[in-house]
């Protein structure tokens, strides 16, 4: 396969699953906006998410008082065209990968591809309410999920079908532990916060940003226990959005394409594998931040290693 179809399908992917995993992000944070505690300002609420989504410094610099409110998170991860991480940014980039790799994909995925960035484009004009976009959140889950499906079901299997399972889990894998270590260790810096209306708020919107709320709580009865909640969205092989389930998938996509004289990506792929098989005490024996820290590290190491044997 030429190496600029294999670039296109991983970055596709990676492009798509990032805008949906920020929609899913913003819309969950505009619902707790109406739940939340009086006393949060809408720093507590917003930075977060700018955090998680690596714009903070960006942010900083368009707004130089460092003033943050609803409005202006609201456009700046939404439609901000300096923000290379914006919803709008992910699904243009999503949509130029796309034309790329035209002749890979199957009519249906291209129409749908057509369809969600004209769709969003408009939706993305002008300012956005907390109504208007809330709305538009919600849309725009429906239909990555829906590409999704029509990507399963209409694209021949193959190398071009593998790399881009192989971005989509790279990047879900990423923005699940980066939203876990935003929260456990930015949010809560200070013990005497555990057990407030903030901690409640921000397990509760973790849990639900990655659609494990009610799985989560069907798995454990103890209330929401730091640990319990590090060891399911990090090392549970049954939940879709976990960090291992994630790395699953990407060592089968891996098979598919073949790592025959790739033995930069190859042991890269080993060293992640190896870091997710460990048990939750073995986390926190070592520091739950550090552990994802080492994490997203070998994340890159692993694209790094894959785009210079695979894209260059």
């Amino acid at each position: 396969m030429l190496s600029r179809i294999a670039d296109s399908m991983y970055w596709m992917a990676r492009y798509l699953e990032r805008a949906g995993e920020t929609a899913r992000l913003m819309e969950i944070n505009l619902l707790y906006l109406v739940e939340a505690e009086e006393d949060m300002t809408e720093e507590d609420k917003w930075r977060p998410i700018l955090q998680i989504t690596s714009s903070e410094s960006l942010y900083n610099e368009q707004f130089g008082d460092g003033g943050i409110s609803t409005p202006r998170v609201l456009q700046f991860i939404s439609a901000g065209r300096t923000n290379s991480s914006s919803i709008r940014t992910c699904l243009r980039l999503f949509r130029e990968n796309a034309r790329v790799a035209r002749d890979r994909i199957s009519k249906e995925m291209w129409e749908a591809v057509n369809e969600i960035w004209m769709r969003f484009d408009e939706r993305l004009k002008g300012p956005l309410t907390a109504e208007r976009a809330g709305a538009m959140f919600v849309e725009l889950r429906g239909q990555v999920a829906r590409f999704n499906g029509l990507t399963s079901s209409t694209m021949m299997r193959g190398e071009a079908y593998a790399f881009y399972q192989l971005g989509g889990s790279l990047e879900r894998a990423d923005m699940t532990a980066r939203t876990l270590d935003v929260k456990y260790h930015v949010i809560l810096p200070e013990l005497s916060m555990v057990g407030s209306a903030l901690d409640y708020y921000q397990w509760t919107a973790l849990l639900k940003s990655l659609s494990g709320f009610e799985a989560f709580r069907r798995s454990y009865h103890s209330g929401f226990m730091p640990a319990d909640i590090a060891e399911f969205v990090v090392l549970n092989r049954n939940f879709p959005r976990s960090v291992v389930f994630s790395v699953g998938r990407m060592g089968g996509a891996l098979h598919a394409i073949g790592l025959e004289q790739k033995e930069a990506t190859r042991a890269a792929f080993a060293n992640l594998s190896e870091l997710v098989s460990c048990t939750s005490q073995e986390i926190f024996d070592a520091g739950l931040h550090e552990y994802l820290e080492q994490l997203l590290e070998k994340l890159t190491l692993f694209h790094v290693a894959l785009a210079e044997e695979f894209f260059q």
